[in-house]
């Protein structure tokens, strides 16, 4: 192994050897066979059958592929507990980027505990709370649409939403727009695919549903400038049996991240903050992402499956 590659490797070692001891660590109240269960012994030290199901449980992994799953995840145990007896016998766990990994690795977990706390003793949305949410949109879930975009995400500037509705008003395709920002020298991204209506932001999602296929419209939101043509669009309802566990996750998930934003205002009132160096005078910092509420959290999805949404175009400007 390099020179180079030394201080790297530590870090990841060191962040294994606290994944280790966390995993061995949380859940001590349950039942205290479990965790005497050895499952297998590397040299000196056990890995019990506890660690196991515990990384079980986080991964979430298929009940029907649990007896592999479990297996596969011993094997990364033993090598995980290789790597780490190699690193205590090398001093590893010595060195000033090990020791300030550990220490990273530590303040994260112990912060996030403490919001995941708050966040468990959040109370459960009802099912008439659900039930309600499901009524009052209609396009997440009765009316819900597949929508076939054609997306171009503009970078902001100032006089320029009016003149690109103009644009959007008597264009016949997005080529068209794509011509006319370049003239202005406008920084701009094109996308096109499908989008289920939850992968749209909820801002959005009423100006599309009133759309019709092969209009063009501009259309501001929180997170940029967008012109947006629907080649087509599908319906693909959601019952309210579906979609209840759904809606009822994704209120708690709203509940609880206004639950922590609120006690991180009351932590940065009482507390007292001093920034210094490069950073004194600065106004407060706005608190950090985990902590904010989800006021424009992704609605609830009918399906697990992940994609991109028109916000993210705006990434992609170039």
């Amino acid at each position: 192994m390099s020179k180079h590659m030394k201080p790297h490797f530590r870090v990841c070692v060191a962040l294994l050897m606290l994944a280790v001891a966390v995993a061995a660590g949380c859940g001590k109240t349950e039942d205290k066979n479990a965790s005497t269960q050895v499952a297998a012994k590397v040299n000196s030290h056990e890995i019990t059958v506890y660690q196991i199901n515990g990384i079980l449980a986080r991964e979430n992994v298929n009940p029907g592929v649990a007896a592999q799953a479990k297996r596969q995840i011993l094997e990364r145990l033993i090598d995980q507990q290789l790597a780490k007896q190699q690193a205590i016998e090398k001093k590893l766990d010595r060195s000033p980027n090990t020791v300030q990994a550990l220490e990273a690795a530590k303040n994260d977990i112990l912060a996030r505990s403490y919001l995941e706390q708050i966040a468990s003793a959040q109370s459960r949305p009802t099912t008439d709370e659900a039930r309600k949410y499901y009524a009052e949109h209609p396009e997440l879930f009765a009316q819900r649409r597949l929508f076939n975009l054609e997306e171009i995400a503009v970078q902001p500037v100032a006089g320029l939403s009016a003149q690109l509705k103009e644009q959007a008003s008597r264009a016949r395709s997005l080529q068209e727009i794509s011509e006319w920002l370049k003239s202005k020298q406008v920084k701009f991204a094109e996308n096109r695919g499908v989008r289920a209506a939850e992968q749209i932001p909820l801002e959005l999602l009423p100006k599309l549903q009133a759309m019709k296929s092969g209009e063009i419209q501009a259309i501001e939101g929180s997170g940029g400038l967008y012109v947006v043509r629907v080649v087509a669009t599908v319906s693909s309802p959601v019952d309210e049996a579906t979609a209840l566990p759904r809606v009822q996750q994704f209120l708690f998930n709203q509940r609880s991240a206004a639950a922590i934003a609120s006690e991180m205002k009351q932590l940065r009132e009482k507390a007292k903050i001093e920034y210094v160096g490069e950073f004194a005078g600065t106004a407060s910092a706005a608190p950090a992402a985990a902590s904010r509420p989800a006021a424009n959290a992704e609605p609830p999805k009918p399906d697990q499956a992940p994609a991109p949404n028109l916000e993210k175009g705006i990434r992609g400007l170039r």
